[in-house]
């Protein structure tokens, strides 16, 4: 990490949007059954690696630049059987919204992005056979990010949820 973000200060000088999107989840089971390994792995990937990206990220941010973190709303709901993913991502969440509050006197915006439902390989590892036709499509949620980002530097959306128009799967 330190080579990728010496590499951009070498390029760029500076960086200007930091989307932390890297994530995993677990076999859906019950807490008295998961495996520490996969409580391990998630925490240590969603909330973990999180924290790591965003500190070697922030020497290189200045006013007007943003971080953006995919979270899902699992961190702000709760869904059995996905103890550690659910954990990481509400961990994430107080991470994002205290980090908002350091960085806002900086000028620098800091959005938790709530998806719902998305149509990605993720659903692979908890619930393979997920009604995909349901689901928010990835481009659908880009492009609200990228309309978030695009605000005027004089307003931030906080937390940005977006839902599946077909309703809760």
């Amino acid at each position: 990490m330190q080579a990728l973000f010496a590499e951009v200060k070498r390029q760029f000088r500076r960086l200007d949007i930091l989307i932390n999107n890297a994530g995993v989840s677990h076999a859906n089971s019950h807490v008295g059954e998961l495996p520490a390994t996969a409580w391990e792995e998630v925490i240590d990937t969603n909330l973990t690696g999180m924290f790591y990206v965003t500190r070697g990220a922030l020497p290189l941010m200045k006013r007007g630049g943003a971080i953006v973190n995919n979270l899902s709303i699992a961190a702000k709901k709760i869904f059995p059987g996905s103890a550690a993913y659910v954990a990481s991502k509400h961990g994430g969440l107080a991470l994002t919204t205290a980090l908002r509050e350091e960085l806002r006197p900086q000028g620098i915006r800091v959005i938790a992005l709530l998806p719902g439902a998305t149509d990605t390989a993720i659903w692979e590892q908890f619930w393979p056979n997920a009604p995909r036709k349901k689901m928010m499509r990835p481009a659908a949620v880009a492009q609200a990010t990228v309309d978030a980002l695009a605000l005027q530097e004089r307003a931030t959306i906080e937390e940005l949820t977006i839902l599946p128009s077909a309703g809760v799967l």
